[in-house]
C-alpha cells in the first residue's frame, strides 16, 4: 500500500521565484530544460499552479528571454563606459562587449540568438525595439551622423534583393517612429539598408561559429580574428576599427 500523500498548504511563489529558477535551469542545461513541470519539482509546487502567471511554456520563455535581453543591455552600456565620445570607438566597443557576453553566456546566447522564434516576438524587426536592438541602433546612428560612411552603390545591390530591402527600410522605420530612437532616419537609404543587414550578418555568424565551435581551423587567438574582422568592416564603411 503506498503511502497516503501528505496533505499541506503549496508554499507560496512568484512571477520573480519562477523566472529565477527558469533562468537557472537556462544556465545549468539548456533552453530545452526550461519546463513546467521541471521549474514546479524546483519550487515544491504542482505544474498547474504555474499557469496562474503564464498561459504556456512558450509565454514563461518569453519572459526569460526578455529578462536575458535586458541583462545583456546592461552589459552593452558597460562596455562603453569611460570610453572617448567617439561614435566609431564606442560602436565597436559595443560589438566587442556583444561577442564578450555571448563567450561568458553561451546558453543565454542560444535561447535569445540561435533558438527558432517564441511566442510574444511575432517578428524579427520586434528586436529592434527592445533594449539590445536599440543599443545597436543608436550606435550605427551616431555612426551614420557623424561619419562619411561609404555604403554600396544602389545599382550595385543585387536586384533580387532590394524588394527585401526596401521592406527592411519600411519597418525599421516604423520601429523608429514608434520608439522615439535617435537615428537619422532621413540618411535610411537602400545602401545603408544593405550595410546594416552585411554587418550583423557578419558579426552574428563569427559569434555564432565561436560561441558554438565551429570554427572550420583550429584558432589559437580568437581575439585577434575577431578584432581583424572588425577591422575589415570598419575600412569596408570607410572608417578602421581601433
Amino acid at each position: 500500500m503506498s503511502e497516503p500523500r501528505r496533505r499541506g498548504r503549496m508554499p507560496a511563489v512568484s512571477d520573480a521565484d519562477i523566472r529565477r529558477v527558469a533562468r537557472s535551469l537556462l544556465v545549468d542545461h539548456g533552453p530545452d530544460a526550461i519546463t513546467l513541470r521541471a521549474i514546479a519539482r524546483e519550487l515544491g509546487i504542482t505544474a498547474p499552479a504555474l499557469y496562474r502567471y503564464y498561459e504556456s511554456r512558450d509565454d514563461l520563455v518569453a519572459a526569460v528571454r526578455t529578462d536575458v535581453c535586458l541583462d545583456l543591455a546592461k552589459d552593452l552600456e558597460a562596455a562603453v563606459e569611460g570610453l572617448p565620445d567617439d561614435a566609431g570607438t564606442r560602436f565597436f566597443a559595443i560589438c566587442r562587449g556583444f561577442r564578450r557576453w555571448a563567450l561568458n553566456h553561451s546558453r543565454e546566447f542560444t535561447l535569445v540568438f540561435a533558438s527558432p522564434v517564441t511566442a510574444g516576438i511575432t517578428s524579427a524587426m520586434q528586436q529592434f525595439g527592445e533594449p539590445v536592438g536599440r543599443i545597436f541602433l543608436g550606435a550605427a546612428g551616431r555612426l551614420l551622423t557623424d561619419y562619411a560612411v561609404v555604403t554600396t552603390p544602389t545599382e550595385l545591390i543585387p536586384p533580387e534583393l532590394r524588394d527585401d530591402l526596401i521592406t527592411f527600410q519600411t519597418e525599421l522605420l516604423r520601429v523608429l517612429a514608434d520608439s522615439g530612437q535617435k537615428f537619422p532616419a532621413e540618411k535610411l537609404d537602400l545602401g545603408v539598408s544593405y550595410v546594416m543587414i552585411q554587418f550583423w550578418a557578419r558579426l552574428y555568424g563569427h559569434v555564432t561559429l565561436e560561441v558554438f565551435g565551429n570554427y572550420p581551423i583550429q584558432i589559437s587567438h580568437p581575439d585577434v580574428l575577431f578584432d581583424s574582422t572588425l577591422a575589415d568592416i570598419g575600412r569596408g564603411i570607410g572608417l578602421v576599427a581601433g
